[in-house]
């Protein structure tokens, strides 16, 4: 579901107070945009807005999220584009975003 290994690389990149940031701008625009698909998507825009899902899950090691996104935003460029389909996106952010933030906030376990 998540890509523990990229989000370390991407903290030791930039370094801690950068990656909170970061965190903090990405599940701001996700929330907002699966607020958006969860009230009904476009048809016209749906391509595009699973594309910056996908690219903001794979920034931030969604895995999961952003496979689905992939798969979506192909199968949105068909017509009468599958509202389950939709539907799985917004779970898996859910999941993956409670996932996310309940392991980001565990405390380290100590090595013996």
């Amino acid at each position: 579901m998540i890509d523990w290994a990229r989000i370390t690389q991407l903290r030791d990149d930039i370094g801690e107070d950068d990656f909170d940031e970061i965190v903090t701008l990405f599940l701001a625009e996700v929330d907002e945009m699966i607020t958006r698909l969860s009230n009904g998507f476009d048809a016209n825009t749906l391509a595009a807005d699973l594309h910056f899902l996908k690219g903001s899950a794979l920034n931030l090691g969604f895995r999961t999220l952003a496979s689905l996104c992939q798969k979506g935003e192909s199968a949105s460029r068909a017509p009468n584009t599958d509202a389950e389909l939709v539907a799985q996106v917004i779970n898996a952010y859910a999941k993956s975003r409670a996932t996310f933030l309940a392991e980001l906030r565990a405390p380290p376990t100590k090595s013996t």
